[in-house]
């Protein structure tokens, strides 16, 4: 939690003990810590230099903990004005690239990333350090460019302030997680579209900065980073015809207009989703846990609901009615 302060896990674990404790000796606070007695006297110093703790002038070997709303309350007002100082280089630095910039060299235009480690590190980059808008295409055997790997993960994907507009391959949704991450995609405030089949990987930051990938599946990850040139406004077209011909996908309850007593359920409302979005009635029950005969039974239901006949008919009075996203 104090790592930000500048301490790890052990110095942060020491300063807690001496702050319970008030003050107390190197051996009785290693034994406390369950550390040797030199690791635990290496973190006091440590503290020592960052005002956190301080030896006791009236017992030789006695250290005392400094109160936290005085020593935190320092450390917190250095850092901010650390960062205060290097946003404004950055600023101005910006500003300086943005001069220099104003006619790029064509080679300046194109970016080579090549190594996995690279390509992940330069979309976080992109991702992080987007303001107004990221657009994403995600294809069903993505290589990583849009950060797919760390959707993955069971941790929440960490991203900047920017707003998401993403559209996947219907593949994504039928991979064994592939509904989980889409859900939380949607509660994270992102617009989720999904399409058959997604041309290519693409990331766009804020319209400005563009990857796609560069290597074939199976070869070492490389991937193109895109200035602000012709061929960034070639990458922006083909993101809005994409987005333009996706179908928005709906998860849960929310928007419906009807009267509660008469209108669907969050399930069915994913059944809907899902359906729209190309997926067969065996993999809808499969990816929702359900019976091949409960989801049948439950479309079936709202097309007497909708008083049709066909399921085109129904997909039309779901849009109509605002069961699902336009």
């Amino acid at each position: 939690m104090l790592g930000a302060l500048g301490l790890d896990e052990g110095q942060e674990s020491a300063y807690r003990a001496l702050v319970a404790l008030g003050a107390a000796e190197v051996p009785d606070l290693a034994h406390r810590l369950t550390l040797p007695v030199p690791q635990t006297e290496r973190a006091l110093r440590h503290l020592e230099r960052h005002g956190l703790a301080a030896r006791s002038s009236a017992r030789p070997g006695r250290w005392v903990a400094t109160p936290p709303g005085v020593a935190l309350g320092a450390l917190l007002t250095r850092q901010r004005h650390e960062l205060e100082q290097a946003e404004a280089a950055a600023a101005l630095l910006a500003e300086e690239y943005r001069a220099e910039a104003a006619e790029p060299p064509v080679h300046d235009l194109l970016e080579v990333v090549t190594g996995a480690s690279a390509v992940a590190h330069r979309w976080h980059q992109l991702r992080l350090g987007a303001v107004a808008e990221v657009c994403a295409l995600v294809p069903g055997r993505a290589e990583g460019v849009s950060g797919r790997d760390e959707a993955a993960q069971d941790r929440p994907a960490r991203r900047g302030p920017a707003a998401h507009r993403v559209v996947v391959e219907r593949a994504v949704l039928t991979e064994p997680d592939g509904l989980a991450r889409a859900r939380a995609a949607l509660g994270r405030g992102e617009r989720l579209r999904v399409l058959p089949r997604v041309p290519t990987e693409l990331v766009i930051a804020d319209g400005s900065l563009a990857m796609v990938p560069l290597t074939a599946r199976g070869a070492e990850p490389a991937a193109l980073v895109v200035h602000a040139s012709g061929l960034l406004e070639s990458l922006r077209g083909l993101f809005e015809a994409v987005w333009r011909e996706a179908l928005p996908l709906r998860l849960g309850p929310g928007g419906v207009e009807e009267d509660p007593s008469c209108a669907p359920d969050a399930t069915d409302l994913e059944i809907l989703s899902l359906l729209l979005a190309g997926m067969t009635d065996a993999s809808v029950a499969k990816h929702l846990e359900l019976g091949l005969r409960t989801v049948q039974r439950r479309v079936k239901g709202l097309m007497e609901l909708c008083g049709v006949t066909t399921r085109l008919q129904l997909g039309w009075h779901a849009y109509e009615r605002g069961w699902v996203a336009r």
